[in-house]
C-alpha cells in the first residue's frame, strides 16, 4: 500500500502519454521518417526539462522526502553505449514502441504491443545473462 504513489504517478504518466499521442505508432513511424517535429519537440522538451531538474536539484542540494541526499554520478562514455542505442533505434523503429509508453499503450487497448513487452523482458535477461561476456 506504501507504493500507491507510484501506481499514480504511472497512471498520470500513461494519461500524459495518451494526450501526448507520443504512444502512438503512426507518430513514432513520422519521426523515424523525418516527415513531423511532434515527437522531437516531446523528447526535447523531457531533455529540457530533465536539464533543469537536475540542475536545480544539485544547485539548490534538494533531498528526498525521507531526508536522504540525491546524488548524481557523473557518467564515463562506453562504446557498448552506441551498440546498444543502435539495437534500441532499430527496435523502436520496427516496433513502434519504446519502453517507456508500452503500458500506456498496452492500456490503451494497443495488445499486439505486449510482444513487444515480452520481448523487452527477454533480451534484458539475456543481457544481464552475458553482460560479464560482452565486449567493454
Amino acid at each position: 500500500m506504501k507504493n500507491i504513489k507510484y501506481l499514480i504517478v504511472g497512471i498520470i504518466f500513461g494519461i500524459a502519454f495518451v494526450k501526448a499521442e507520443i504512444i502512438s505508432w503512426f507518430r513514432i513511424q513520422e519521426m523515424f521518417q523525418l516527415t513531423s517535429f511532434h515527437m522531437y519537440g516531446v523528447i526535447g522538451t523531457a531533455v529540457v526539462v530533465g536539464m533543469i531538474s537536475v540542475f536545480i536539484i544539485k544547485k539548490c542540494q534538494i533531498k528526498t522526502f525521507s531526508g536522504m541526499a540525491i546524488t548524481i554520478d557523473d557518467k564515463t562514455f562506453d562504446k557498448g553505449q552506441i551498440y546498444g542505442g543502435l539495437i534500441f533505434g532499430i527496435g523502436w523503429a520496427i516496433t513502434g514502441a519504446c519502453p517507456g509508453p508500452l503500458f500506456a499503450q498496452i492500456g490503451s487497448g494497443f495488445t499486439v504491443v505486449s510482444i513487444t513487452l515480452i520481448s523487452a523482458i527477454a533480451g534484458t535477461w539475456v543481457y544481464g545473462k552475458f553482460e560479464k561476456k560482452l565486449p567493454h
